[in-house]
């Protein structure tokens, strides 16, 4: 999605280890949210489906950066490099 240049966002980074049999409760609807800890401390909630793409036969595990707009609405979801 192009971003406007007007646009004020902002990135949280976060780091992710959830095994592949806890993620089939977020697949399967038993559970529809993931709390992470935020690098800078937030505790941050977030649709279990945003992290559909990030899954593997492990499960979900990495550092992710979460684009939200200035409405704090997510924009975009992307694994980072640590």
């Amino acid at each position: 999605m192009p971003w406007r240049a007007d646009l004020q966002i902002s990135r949280i980074c976060f780091s992710i280890s959830l095994p592949a049999e806890r993620y089939l409760h977020y697949y399967r609807g038993n559970a529809r949210a993931v709390i992470v800890r935020s690098e800078d401390g937030r505790r941050i909630q977030l649709p279990a489906a945003n992290l559909r793409p990030f899954v593997t036969a492990e499960g979900i595990v990495g550092r992710f950066e979460l684009i939200l707009d200035e409405h704090n609405k997510l924009i975009d979801i992307r694994r980072v490099d640590s």
